[in-house]
C-alpha cells in the first residue's frame, strides 16, 4: 500500500501540476503559481483525489537538496567574493527590519515572547527554491542580480541553521537565558566553520580525484550515481554530525564540484531530474493551505503579507542604495526576496513540535507561503514601471545630479558576467583529435581564438597548455555549449567522425545562435543530407573525401596536367556530393 501511496502521490502531484503549470504559463503568469495550486488540489483540504503530504515532504526535500547543488555547481565563487560587501551587511540588516516588523505584529496579536521571537524569525528569511527559479527563469542567475541574490540567500541559511540552535531555548515556558543563547550560538558557529572547511579544503582536494577515476571508466551511469551519492553523503553527514541544515552541505558540495573540471558534465549528466523534484517542492506547499485561514485571521493574514511583500523588499531597496547601488539593481534584488519558503516552515514546523507557536501562527505562514510565492514572478515585471515613475517626478532627476547621503550610481558596473574565454572571434571545436589539433593550430596562427570542448579528462590540461580555451562536457548539453562560448563565436566545428548524435549539437547551438557557421564531419556519405537538413551548413565525409583523395592521387599518376586535374576534381566533387 506505500508503494501505491508513493505512485499516486508522484502521478497526481506531478500530473495536476503539468496542467496547471501550462495553463499558469499560457497566462503570462510563472509556472511557479500552478505548481501551488497543483498542491491545492491533491492536498487533503479540498475535494477529489488527496496524495500523501508525508511523501510528498520527502519527496519535496531531496529536490530541494538537488537544487542546492545545482546552485552551488554554477556559482561563480569569483563572482560572489567580489558581492560580499553587498549581500553580507544587506541580508543581516534586512533580516533585523523582517524580523522587528514581524515581532511587533506578534505582540500586536498578544502573543509571549518566545511565540513572538520565533514567528518573527520565520518571516525574515526568503525561499531559495523560488528565488533561485526566478532567478533562472529571467537568464538572472549567472548575471550580478543573481550573484547579489544568491549570497544574500546564503547569509539568510546561515542565520537560518543558527536560528535552529536557538529554537531549544525557546521551549516550554522557561524564561529567556542570555548565557545559554550565547553558547548555542559559539557551539553553532564552531560547527559551521568546521563544516566549511571540511567540504572546500578536504572536499576539494578529494571529490575531483573520485570524479576523475570514475570519469575514465566512460560510463554516464558510473558518473551520475558518483555525484548522486557525493552530493545526499555530505548533506547528510552535515545534518546527522554537524546539526547543519542538508540543504547548506548540498550547496557547498556542489560549490566544490563546480570548481572542478566536471562542473559542466555534474549538470548535464548528474542532475536530469532536479526540476522535477523542485515542483514536487512547490506542490508539496500548496498541500498545506487551509482555506478557513482566510475567514477566522484574516487580520493576521494581512499584516504578515505587508511584512513579507511591503516591508522586506522595501528595506532590500534602501538597503541597497545606502550600499550605492543604482535604482535598477536594487529593485531586481529587492523583488526576488518578496516571499517566505522552505527555512520559515523548517522553523515553523519545529517551533510546533515544541509547543512554541500556536496552531494560527503555522497556518498564516503556509497561506502567506502560498500567496508570496505565487505573487514573487509578478514583482520582477514590476521593476521597469516603478523606475520609469520615478523618473518622472523631478526630485529623481535631481537625485540623479546632486550629491546626497545615499548613492544612486552603480559603485558595481552593472554589467552582464561574461566568460573568459569571449572574444571578438571566435570558433568552437569538438573534440580534439588529429583533425581538431590540426584546425585548431590553423585558426589560433589566424588570429581566431579557439576553444575546445572535449569529454576526456586526460586531454584538458593537454589542450591548455597549448594555449587554447577548453571545456570538459558533453556538447549535446545546452549549458557545455554556453561555457565553450557559442552564442558569440562565428563558426563550430564538429571534428570528429564519431559522435553519437551530431543532429543534436547542431539543433541546440542553432538554438543557441542562429547565425553560427556550422561545420560537420561525418563517416559517410549518405549522412550528409540529413546533417544538411538538421542544419549543418558544410559536410566533409570521410568517405567522400578519402575517394577525391585517390580520385586525384590516380589521375596525377596518369600523368594529367594541372588543369585536367582540376577539372576532374570539380567533376568528381560535383558527383560525390552534389
Amino acid at each position: 500500500m506505500h508503494d501505491l501511496d508513493l505512485l499516486m502521490t508522484i502521478a497526481g502531484g506531478l500530473g495536476a501540476a503539468l496542467i496547471l503549470g501550462y495553463f499558469s504559463h499560457r497566462l503570462g503568469l510563472s509556472p511557479i503559481v500552478g505548481y501551488l495550486l497543483a498542491g491545492v488540489v491533491v492536498g487533503p483540504f479540498t475535494p477529489g483525489f488527496v496524495a500523501n503530504a508525508e511523501i510528498a515532504d520527502q519527496l519535496a526535500e531531496f529536490g530541494v537538496i538537488l537544487l542546492m547543488f545545482g546552485v552551488g555547481l554554477h556559482l561563480d565563487v569569483q563572482e560572489l567574493m567580489r558581492v560580499r560587501r553587498i549581500a553580507v551587511p544587506g541580508a543581516i540588516i534586512q533580516c533585523a527590519i523582517s524580523f522587528s516588523a514581524g515581532l511587533i505584529v506578534a505582540k500586536m496579536f498578544g502573543w509571549d515572547w518566545n511565540a513572538s521571537i520565533v514567528f518573527a524569525l520565520a518571516l525574515s528569511l526568503a525561499s531559495t527554491v523560488v528565488v533561485t527559479r526566478v532567478l533562472a527563469n529571467a537568464n538572472e542567475l549567472q548575471t550580478q542580480v543573481g550573484n547579489i541574490a544568491i549570497g544574500w540567500l546564503i547569509v539568510q541559511d546561515v542565520l537560518a541553521v543558527l536560528s535552529l540552535v536557538l529554537l531549544p531555548s525557546f521551549a516550554g515556558n522557561q524564561p529567556f537565558n542570555l548565557l545559554s543563547v550565547t553558547m548555542a550560538l559559539f557551539w553553532a558557529a564552531i560547527k559551521m566553520a568546521v563544516v566549511v572547511v571540511a567540504i572546500t579544503l578536504l572536499g576539494g582536494q578529494l571529490i575531483p580525484r573520485i570524479l576523475q577515476h570514475v570519469a575514465a571508466t566512460k560510463s554516464r551511469e558510473l558518473f551520475t550515481l558518483t555525484i548522486l551519492v557525493l552530493v545526499l553523503g555530505i548533506a547528510l553527514t552535515s545534518a546527522r554530525l554537524f546539526g547543519i541544515s542538508m540543504a547548506l552541505g548540498a550547496f557547498l558540495a556542489g560549490v566544490v564540484v563546480g570548481r572542478s573540471d566536471f562542473s559542466l558534465r555534474a549538470a548535464s549528466d548528474a542532475l536530469p531530474m532536479q526540476d522535477a523534484f523542485a515542483v514536487l517542492f512547490f506542490v508539496s506547499v500548496g498541500m498545506l493551505f487551509d482555506p478557513i485561514v482566510l475567514v477566522q485571521s484574516k487580520l493576521l493574514l494581512v499584516s504578515t503579507l505587508m511584512i513579507v511583500m511591503i516591508v522586506t523588499p522595501l528595506s532590500c531597496v534602501l538597503i541597497m542604495l545606502v550600499l550605492g547601488q543604482p535604482m535598477r539593481l536594487s529593485l531586481r534584488v529587492a523583488t526576488s526576496f518578496t516571499q517566505i519558503g522552505e527555512f520559515s516552515f523548517i522553523i515553523a514546523t519545529l517551533a510546533r513540535q515544541m509547543d512554541i507557536l500556536p496552531a494560527e501562527a503555522m497556518n498564516v505562514l503556509v497561506t502567506v507561503s502560498i500567496l508570496s510565492i505565487s505573487c514573487s514572478p509578478m514583482f520582477q515585471t514590476l521593476v521597469h514601471p516603478i523606475q520609469t515613475g520615478l523618473r518622472r517626478y523631478a526630485r529623481w532627476s535631481a537625485l540623479e545630479t546632486v550629491r546626497v547621503p545615499f548613492s544612486m550610481r552603480p559603485a558595481i558596473a552593472e554589467i552582464p558576467i561574461t566568460d573568459s574565454l569571449d572574444a571578438l572571434h571566435r570558433t568552437v571545436i569538438v573534440g580534439f583529435g588529429p583533425v581538431g589539433k590540426t584546425l585548431a593550430k590553423l585558426l589560433t596562427g589566424n588570429s581566431i581564438a579557439t576553444t575546445i570542448i572535449e569529454m576526456n579528462h586526460n586531454s584538458i590540461q593537454g589542450i591548455r597548455d597549448a594555449g587554447y580555451g577548453a571545456v570538459l562536457g558533453d556538447a549535446n548539453h545546452p549549458e557545455t555549449l554556453k561555457k565553450a562560448g557559442i552564442e558569440s563565436s562565428l563558426s563550430l566545428i564538429l571534428s570528429a567522425s564519431t559522435f553519437q548524435s551530431p543532429e543534436q549539437m547542431i539543433k541546440i547551438a542553432r538554438e543557441l545562435n542562429p547565425k553560427i557557421k556550422v561545420i560537420v564531419r561525418s563517416s559517410y556519405l549518405f549522412e550528409r543530407s540529413n546533417l544538411i537538413r538538421m542544419g549543418a551548413d558544410t559536410v566533409f565525409s570521410d568517405e567522400g573525401e578519402v575517394a577525391m583523395a585517390l580520385a586525384e592521387y590516380l589521375i596525377k599518376d596518369l600523368g594529367a596536367t594541372p588543369e585536367q586535374i582540376d577539372r576532374e576534381r570539380d567533376r568528381l566533387r560535383s558527383e560525390i556530393f552534389g
